[in-house]
């Protein structure tokens, strides 16, 4: 029995395919038609998930979508109503909403015919707490989702014991402490959808100077929950301007004139100062997310006294916060789904219905993210001959074949020379971190890599900090905890006395946003690393998402358009290595 996981009309569109209760597939739709975060029906990655798990139309089932159009419809009504201005953005939300109550059609057109499955919808925190918690492993844990927000909700707490999944508590519309979060973001003039990671990354370059002004915009209340002071935003008067149906998504405004009166004129987001006042700001900002966040915490603690905690939301992401909970509370396991965001609530959705609807019992564990499409060592050389007839290719390149003992010492030894390496193998990752199948790598010990990187491939800003791929067995060498971080969701300062030799993965404070490699979830990768160790003595690399200005690349003919137009040195694809002298 297959069950289909849909994020749709929403932004991250994507898809998660499940046969008899085992994740066969996730896909971002942005992958496969290059629009970031893009929003709508995510037409070719429920083609591209059943054609790779090979499951037929008639095979499905039953399909979720991770919203609910008629949760706490009648709050969503009355708050229309009463709202000047916010009628009109409210409606055209509302054609998304009847988009998810009628997917069939869309379904139809995207399989070419009508499918005869049931079709669930199931709220969107519902389907955050279950993408986390179902496929944890964990028999019984805490669970918390907190995001901007989903379906009137922005948190939700629950407690899962083996297939059973019950919330605790709530905190719905205009409360939010993922949107405190973006509206600082889009102060500091980074008002692209999605850009919150940016303004984490600035933060240790500030000093939390502003934190008592910026605690007038959010407080965190008795019970473990948070409350926004709602004059300092926009959205519980007048709405937020925001586009779901299709393409890359928009998201207005979300701020009020009033932050103008508390912090001074907004950064114009063509100023090239990052630092100074602004960089204060951003690290205020982490500081008063990190108070919710722990009030929230400690609190379920409080509540369920169980050891084990599962994340996911768009807060799960906030990997230097994630970094501090084995420090700030008393919970010892900690599992953050990969894809945190809303793509991931296509997993939640399915598994939902599986365990939750279906009744049946758990059979699946996420020990990697490596769910997307692969491609053998045919698919790479057409690629390549296809490359070569392109007034791109460029003469000066080696197109070598080599078997896996060659491949991995030359790869290493390009990377241990300076050289930047694209680095394509395996099944393509799910979720926004590249984890060593769609990775650019690098050394870490060089002190110019990271200006040579943002120099000839990133061409982002200067500020933002590359992370390490450590083998798991070496976390211990270069880090201060020892936690597993398999999908790069947690922040750990590097040890003083290793921070010299790996100063390209050394953040400005001293940290490091780890990936942890195992031989069993990434044979290939480990191996790579294995070898660098043996040549250079440092047992990991520098790993950056192979991409430049795009969604992370999803093909070979992806990989090697990004290849040739930008300054890398090696393109390894499967056992193919192209090689500029």
């Amino acid at each position: 029995m297959a069950i289909l996981g849909l994020n749709a009309y929403h932004a991250d569109a994507s898809v998660a395919l499940l046969k008899d209760g085992v994740l066969v597939s996730a896909i971002e739709e942005e992958r496969l038609n290059r629009q970031k975060h893009c929003a709508g029906f995510p037409t070719l990655a429920v083609r591209a998930a059943l054609e790779q798990a090979g499951v037929r139309t008639d095979e499905v089932e039953h399909v979720a979508l991770s919203r609910d159009p008629n949760a706490f419809l009648l709050k969503k009504v009355w708050n229309a109503l009463q709202r000047p201005g916010f009628l009109g953005k409210a409606l055209d939300r509302a054609v998304n909403l009847a988009k998810a109550s009628g997917a069939s059609d869309d379904l139809a057109k995207a399989l070419g015919g009508p499918l005869k499955a049931t079709i669930h919808n199931v709220g969107h925190h519902r389907s955050h707490v279950a993408s986390a918690f179902y496929p944890s492993g964990f028999e019984e844990a805490a669970v918390l989702s907190m995001d901007g927000f989903g379906d009137f909700l922005s948190a939700m707490r629950a407690v899962g014991r083996g297939i059973d999944l019950e919330p605790i508590d709530e905190v719905t519309f205009p409360h939010s402490a993922g949107l405190f979060f973006t509206a600082v973001t889009q102060f500091l003039g980074f008002n692209k959808f999605g850009e919150e990671w940016k303004m984490m990354g600035l933060a240790p370059y500030g000093k939390p100077t502003y934190v008592e002004k910026l605690r007038n915009l959010i407080r965190p209340v008795p019970g473990g929950r948070y409350e926004l002071d709602t004059s300092y935003f926009v959205h519980a008067t007048a709405g937020i301007d925001m586009s779901w149906r299709e393409g890359s998504p928009h998201l207005g405004r979300v701020w009020s004139d009033k932050m103008v009166e508390l912090l001074g004129p907004a950064r114009d987001p063509e100023d090239p100062e990052f630092f100074g006042k602004w960089a204060d700001i951003a690290a205020s900002a982490q500081v008063v997310y990190e108070e919710i966040f722990f009030h929230v915490l400690s609190d379920l603690w409080d509540r369920t006294k169980l050891p084990r905690l599962c994340l996911a939301g768009g807060c799960a992401l906030n990997s230097v916060a994630n970094g501090k909970i084995f420090e700030r509370t008393r919970f010892q396991e900690v599992f953050v789904q990969p894809a945190s965001g809303d793509d991931g609530t296509a997993i939640g959705a399915a598994l939902w219905v599986e365990h939750a609807v279906l009744r049946r019992p758990r059979r699946f564990v996420m020990e990697h993210a490596y769910t997307g499409p692969a491609y053998g060592d045919d698919a790479v050389k057409a690629a390549i001959d296809e490359a070569r007839s392109t007034p791109t290719w460029d003469a000066g390149i080696e197109v070598m074949h080599l078997d896996d003992a060659a491949l991995f010492s030359h790869v290493a030894s390009a990377i241990a020379q300076g050289n930047v390496v694209g680095w394509f193998q395996g099944g393509m990752e799910f979720g926004p971190r590249a984890l060593g199948n769609r990775s650019i790598v690098a050394d870490p010990r060089r002190t110019d890599m990271k200006d040579m990187l943002n120099t000839r491939i990133k061409h982002r800003e200067t500020y933002r900090p590359f992370a390490p791929s450590v083998l798991e067995e070496r976390v211990g060498k270069y880090f201060e905890r020892t936690e597993p971080s398999p999908f790069m969701l947690m922040v750990y300062q590097v040890k003083p006395e290793e921070r010299a030799n790996v100063p390209a993965i050394t953040h400005v404070d001293g940290s490091g946003r780890l990936q942890t490699v195992s031989a069993k979830a990434n044979p290939r990768y480990h191996a790579l690393i294995s070898e660098f160790e043996r040549q250079t003595g440092v047992g990991m690399v520098l790993n950056t998402s192979f991409n430049e200005h795009e969604p992370v690349v999803a093909s070979p003919r992806d990989a090697i358009n990004c290849y040739l137009r930008t300054r890398m040195d090696v393109l390894a694809m499967g056992n193919w290595v192209l090689h500029r002298r």
